[in-house]
C-alpha cells in the first residue's frame, strides 16, 4: 500500500483528536477514510469537519468490514477496546488502540491471540512514550548507568477532577462503563511509563480509596508498593483529588539518581558505586563523592499522539519498528489490576498472573454498579460497539 486508510471509531475527546489530526493531513502516508459512533450527533460533528470525503458508520462491525479501511484507531469506552480489536483482527484490519488496551487482562490474552493469529499491526496509544525525557530516563536505567537498580518512587498528583467531570457521561467512574478510575482513566500513561523504564514488578501491595474525594463508585485515590526479582522497591501515588498536585519521578540505583520534576531532569552521578563504598569504607560516616547535573532535553515532549499515529503508519508502509507495541498494553494494566485487587484482598498479590480472580471479583461489583446503561450503550463487557 501507498497509503494507510484509518477508521476511527467513538468521536469522544480523543478520538475527535485523531480525527482532526487524520484529516489535517498531520499523518504522512495516512488518510481518514471512515469514522464511526454510536451518537448521531457525533457522526454529525464529524460531517461537519470532513464532509464527503469519509464514510459514515454507526456500527463498529460494519465499518470493519467494509472494506474501506486498512486500519482501524479505537477511542472508544475502555471495554469496547478489545472486542473491537478482536473483530478487526478476524477481519484482516490492523489495530491501533487507545490507552488502556482493556479493563481486564483475561480479556486482553484473548485480544494478543486474536492478532498473533491474523499477523496484523497491533499498536496501543502510549503517547507518553514519545516524550524525550522518559525516552532518556529509559535509556539511562535500561543501559545500567544508574546501576544495581534500588527503588523507583512517582508521586503524580496533578490528575485533578472536579464531581462535574464525572458527571459528565454516565459511563465515567463506574464499574460497569470505565471499569475503574484514576488507575483506569487518567494514569495508564504513567504505569506504563512507570514499568517501560523501571521494568515490571513481580508483586503489588496497594491501598485504593473508593469515592474519597467523589460522589463515585471507583478509585480517586491510590497509594502502592512494589517488589521487583532483584529486590527494587517502587512506590506509586496518585490521585484526582488533591489540588495543586506534584508529578516527580525519581528513580535510585547503586551509582545514582534520576528526578524528574517540572520539566527538568536531574541527575546525581557517583564517583564510585554505593555497593562497591559501602564495603570499602573503613568510614562509618562516610560521603560518596557525587555530582548533580541537569540533563538538557533540547526535543522535549515529542510529538504525542501525532508521533505514535507517524509511527504506526510508518511501519505498515516500511517496517519502522513500533514504539508503543499493543501487546505491551497487557503490562500497565496488570499492574492497574494487581493495585485494585490488592486492596479488595488486604494482601499482597503477585505478578504476573492469569487475571482470574481479578474479573471474578469485578464482575461482583458490576452487579451492583450504578449504571449499566447510557445513550444505548449496554456495558455488559463482552458486546459490540453499535446501535442497540
Amino acid at each position: 500500500m501507498d497509503k494507510v486508510r484509518f477508521g476511527v471509531v467513538g468521536l469522544g475527546n480523543m478520538g475527535s483528536g485523531h480525527v482532526n489530526n487524520l484529516f489535517a493531513g498531520k499523518i504522512p502516508g495516512a488518510v481518514l477514510t471512515a469514522v464511526c459512533d454510536i451518537k448521531p450527533e457525533r457522526l454529525e460533528w464529524a460531517r461537519g469537519i470532513c464532509g464527503d470525503s469519509v464514510k459514515y458508520f454507526a456500527d463498529s462491525h460494519e465499518m470493519i468490514t467494509s472494506g474501506e479501511i486498512d486500519a482501524i484507531m479505537i477511542a472508544t469506552p475502555h471495554y469496547f477496546h478489545p472486542t473491537i480489536g478482536i473483530d478487526a483482527f478476524e477481519n484482516g484490519v490492523n489495530v491501533l488502540s487507545e490507552k488502556p488496551i482493556g479493563v481486564y487482562t483475561k480479556k486482553i490474552h484473548e485480544f494478543m491471540d486474536a492478532a498473533k493469529k491474523s499477523g496484523k499491526a497491533f499498536g496501543i496509544m502510549y503517547n507518553q512514550r514519545t516524550d524525550h525525557f522518559y525516552q532518556k530516563m529509559r535509556e539511562m536505567v535500561q543501559g545500567g548507568e544508574l546501576g544495581e537498580l534500588k527503588r523507583c518512587v512517582w508521586i503524580i498528583t496533578d490528575w485533578y477532577r472536579t464531581q462535574a467531570y464525572y458527571n459528565s457521561g454516565g459511563w465515567r467512574a463506574t464499574w460497569s462503563g470505565e471499569g475503574g478510575g484514576v488507575l483506569m482513566n487518567q494514569c495508564p500513561h504513567n504505569i506504563d511509563l512507570w514499568q517501560w523504564i523501571f521494568g515490571m514488578p513481580s508483586a503489588i501491595y496497594a491501598n485504593c480509596e473508593f469515592g474519597k474525594y467523589h460522589d463515585i463508585e471507583v478509585e480517586d485515590d491510590v497509594t502502592a508498593m512494589a517488589k521487583y526479582p532483584n529486590g527494587a522497591t517502587g512506590v506509586f501515588i496518585t490521585t484526582t483529588g488533591e489540588y495543586p498536585g506534584t508529578n516527580r519521578l525519581e528513580i535510585t540505583g547503586s551509582k545514582g539518581k534520576l528526578v524528574y520534576e517540572r520539566g527538568h531532569l536531574m541527575y546525581t552521578k557517583l564517583e564510585v558505586d554505593e555497593r562497591e563504598f559501602t564495603f570499602g569504607s573503613a568510614q562509618g560516616f562516610a560521603s560518596i563523592p557525587a555530582k548533580t547535573v541537569e540533563i538538557e532535553i533540547p526535543e522535549g515532549h515529542g510529538e504525542q499522539h501525532v508521533g505514535i499515529l507517524k509511527n504506526f503508519t510508518n511501519h505498515l508502509l516500511y517496517g519502522e519498528e513500533l514504539l508503543a507495541p499493543g501487546y505491551e498494553g497487557i503490562n500497565g494494566l496488570s499492574i492497574a489490576n494487581a493495585m485494585v485487587l490488592s486492596t479488595w484482598k488486604n494482601d499482597w498479590v503477585e505478578l504476573p498472573n492469569d487475571g482470574e480472580e481479578f474479573w471474578a471479583a469485578l464482575q461482583e461489583k458490576i452487579k451492583t454498579s450504578r449504571n449499566k446503561e447510557d445513550a444505548g450503550i449496554v456495558f455488559d463487557t463482552e458486546g459490540t460497539y453499535g446501535n442497540k
